[in-house]
């Protein structure tokens, strides 16, 4: 039975990976830093630590097999950028090594790629360009993980209960939009929080021959238009859709007007289509239901999360 350490497992991406962790009746150590988490069982233990200070990291490995690194800072802030992504996976990553961990697995993120139109893009044909601090220094978080033979996991658009982007993103840029922008038909990777987290452990604990890459893109091997998207979250929150339709120039002024970022316009309306295949396929995984299906299962956590606040 192997001994399986995850970091941020009060996140979004961490909390569903320590639900799919225990389900495989592994022993988990479980790094916590500011929010709170209640161990499984007895068997598991919970340490404190914090990727900024790494003094606090020494021995956190120790008797580990496995490291799920789901832990990331996002925000705008370069300095905490910098010392929780780049320099506290780096020192992270050492105490690893220094341990003898055999599969270190990373959930990094597809934005390290910047800008740009993406077709069934495959990992290993496209350069990364990261525009943003967040995207840099995971960026760099990955480097530190292949520079010690360890898994870089690539998701997209992430959905389900704990999300506080993607779906408040949707509702927020639907209710400032008068119109749809050109018939939102940009094809987008999505993933559920729910099979990110089979991914992640699947990829921890995967035999090594099964592995044909260090690097994948976690996502659905199924596209999702934007606007399949867009219809899916006003009908969650029983807002009309609208008649008209905009050119994305118009769109971008009229959130300029406001006051608004073009950040999730510009998103949606190119195609961000990674291939997530590859993953599915060497971890002999299949899929749960795409965007279409799989949605309504959070409806009801989302309506009371989004609602409410």
């Amino acid at each position: 039975m192997p001994t399986v350490l995850i970091t941020g497992p009060a996140g979004l991406v961490g909390r569903h990976v320590l639900q799919e962790a225990t389900s495989r009746g592994v022993r988990l150590t479980l790094m916590s830093h500011r929010r709170p988490v209640t161990s499984p069982g007895p068997d598991h233990r919970t340490v404190t630590a914090d990727l900024a200070a790494p003094a606090s990291l020494r021995g956190i490995c120790e008797g580990v097999d496995v490291l799920l690194h789901c832990a990331s800072y996002i925000g705008g802030d370069p300095d905490a950028n910098e010392a929780v992504n780049d320099r506290g996976t780096r020192a992270l990553v050492d105490e690893a090594r220094r341990a003898g961990v055999s599969r270190i697995v990373y959930v990094s993120t597809a934005s390290v790629y910047g800008r740009g139109t993406f077709r069934d893009a495959d990992p290993g044909r496209l350069v990364r360009n990261p525009g943003s601090p967040t995207s840099r220094t995971r960026a760099a978080a990955e480097d530190a993980v292949l520079d010690a033979g360890g898994i870089v996991l690539r998701p997209h658009l992430v959905y389900g209960p704990g999300d506080t982007w993607v779906v408040p993103g949707l509702l927020r840029l639907l209710r400032a939009l008068p119109g749809t922008v050109e018939g939102w038909s940009a094809r987008m990777s999505v993933v559920s929080v729910r099979d990110l987290a089979r991914l992640v452990v699947g990829a921890g604990l995967a035999p090594a021959a099964d592995l044909t890459a260090a690097v994948y893109h976690a996502a659905h091997p199924t596209p999702v238009t934007a606007a399949t998207l867009l219809r899916m979250v006003a009908a969650c929150f029983s807002l009309p859709w609208p008649e008209q339709d905009m050119s994305v120039a118009a769109a971008r002024a009229h959130l300029a007007a406001d006051g608004r970022s073009s950040h999730g316009l510009d998103m949606l309306t190119t195609d961000h289509w990674f291939d997530g295949v590859p993953l599915w396929r060497d971890l002999c995984l299949s899929p749960g239901p795409d965007f279409r299906n799989g949605f309504p299962e959070s409806a009801e956590w989302y309506r009371g999360a989004l609602l409410t606040a």
